[in-house]
């Protein structure tokens, strides 16, 4: 019989609006009263002990608890779920919904040899460089009450002799060293115990494993302190070989700088005249050669005053099109976990059908049907075959998108970032699909308890997404209190369906 004519009208703009909200609720939760996007926060490691950290992210208006499967694990995360799920809630409204982010494949730089164990005290000063209080160091056990209020250094405990050394050491003793910038230095005595002495100083001191201290009463040596992590510091024009092998590197001065990529694939597909970015695209790179044991690539740009090449940090291949699946071995081992315990699942690294059908696949046969699944769009090849991809995952019950702002702007450039994460916003509304706004939204408010005014105005522009995804933080609950109030204010003023919704260029159905 021939198809009714009725059977492919489109929605109304009413109809529409009302099938995306019911499909955000489905996937997110409910919304709250005057307040029509979410509040999505990601779990800290202390939300697997602290019952009330997770209470006060509750209270303060967190909506949805992301646990991120990269850190921690399994018997954490059942910590924070168990804590989650506890969370007492007034006026019958649900316990925050679970998002379990899967990693993806790690793509990231190797680690460096770590250098020597150094110390820097120094002095407090007034703006004119006077001393207005010593540095104070206690040398010896960490528990001991004179160890309050200074900074704590231990003895070596293979050195002889240290204990007559310390009964023997008297309030005003002078004490010399030759530090780790062999500069010298004279120390004062203020108390001393069997347990250790306090020195203090009017000059900066760096102390290092190993210092010998001398004092009327015989040497003390000071015993290992934490080894500082290094970095090399690349230049546009300078040289950077990235190397299968992820042993550790020596950080040298001047190049060519080599560390390691843990991306095995990268190997095989990277090409010459592609580029490279490297932490957030500090560094940029063009790749001059692949040998399939070592990338070589020229640095062409890197800032003004150069950037710091570091261990574990972010590569991005954004012309290169790896062929390598975005659910790796490791994720598929944690899909039990969140089968049992998520309400969605974050795919990260996700590029094609292919990725979507994979996860899709492997929820159904952990009969997970009532999991709901999330596209990190973070890559450009993501960007560039969302529609094909959200055509796959609309065979799931429940789906949405996670606009992954930090890597997408590295890839794609940050001149093209507001358009981008527009134009995502618009096709996600057009398939009824809810959208969760993400990435360092109100960052320094969490982090150092002050926001910046672009920050504001940022937090103000995921009004229009269907949720907003705040990291972690010292001063989290304070975050989510401001963009809960800023969220619930822009609901007055602006509504996310009353963009003109032209014609979209950036795919080709």
């Amino acid at each position: 019989p021939a198809p009714d004519p009725a059977d492919d009208d489109p929605l109304s703009p009413a109809e529409g609006r009302a099938l995306l909200a019911a499909n955000a609720e489905s996937l997110l939760g409910p919304s709250r009263p005057g307040r029509e996007t979410r509040i999505m926060v990601t779990m800290p490691s202390e939300a697997a002990t602290n019952a009330a950290l997770v209470q006060g992210m509750a209270d303060a208006g967190m909506d949805l608890a992301r646990v991120n499967a990269a850190h921690d694990g399994e018997a954490a995360w059942a910590a924070m779920v168990a804590n989650i799920r506890g969370v007492a809630r007034d006026g019958g409204r649900p316990a925050p919904r679970i998002c379990m982010d899967l990693a993806g494949p790690k793509l990231r730089t190797g680690p460096l040899e770590p250098g020597p164990g150094v110390v820097k005290v120094k002095p407090r000063r007034d703006v004119d460089g006077t001393v207005l209080e010593r540095s104070r160091v206690w040398l010896g056990e960490a528990d001991a009450p004179e160890a309050a209020d200074a900074v704590v250094l231990p003895l070596d405990p293979a050195g002889s002799g240290h204990s007559p050394v310390l009964s023997a050491l008297r309030p005003g003793d002078h004490a010399m060293l030759t530090d780790a910038r062999d500069s010298d230095r004279t120390l004062h005595v203020l108390a001393a115990t069997e347990a250790g002495v306090l020195l203090a100083c009017r000059k900066t001191v760096y102390w290092h494993t190993g210092l010998e201290v001398d004092t009327p009463r015989g040497t003390l040596v000071v015993g290992a302190l934490p080894s500082v992590p290094q970095a090399m510091r690349v230049h546009a024009g300078d040289e950077i070989v990235l190397t299968r092998s992820m042993d550790p590197r020596p950080a040298v001065s001047e190049g060519p700088f080599t560390i390691g990529c843990s991306l095995p694939q990268a190997f095989q597909d990277v090409r010459p005249g592609e580029r490279v970015l490297i932490d957030d695209g500090k560094i940029t790179g063009e790749v001059v050669s692949n040998d399939g044991e070592a990338i070589t690539l020229t640095v062409t740009e890197a800032g003004p005053t150069g950037a710091k090449l570091r261990a574990e940090k972010g590569v991005n291949f954004p012309d290169t099109d790896l062929r390598l699946p975005a659910l790796t071995d490791e994720d598929r081992s944690h899909l039990p976990f969140a089968a049992a315990h998520a309400d969605v699942v974050n795919m990260s690294f996700v590029r094609s059908p292919a990725d979507v059908a994979a996860l899709i696949d492997a929820l159904d046969a952990e009969d997970a049907r009532g999991v709901g699944v999330s596209l990190k769009i973070e890559t450009v090849g993501a960007f560039e075959r969302l529609p094909a991809m959200l055509l796959e995952a609309m065979r799931w019950n429940d789906v949405g998108v996670m606009i992954a702002r930090g890597d997408l702007a590295v890839e794609a450039g940050f001149e093209r970032m507001a358009e981008l994460q527009e134009e995502i916003l618009w096709l996600c509304e057009a398939a009824h699909v809810p959208a969760v706004w993400a990435t360092q939204i109100l960052e320094t408010l969490a982090k150092q308890g002050l926001p910046s005014r672009a920050e504001i105005t940022d937090a103000a522009m995921a009004q229009r997404a269907e949720a907003a995804m705040l990291n972690k933080g010292p001063y989290i609950d304070e975050a989510i209190g401001a963009l809960s109030d800023i969220l619930t204010r822009m609901g007055g003023h602006a509504d996310k369906k009353r963009d003109m919704l032209r014609r979209l260029r950036s795919w080709s159905l």
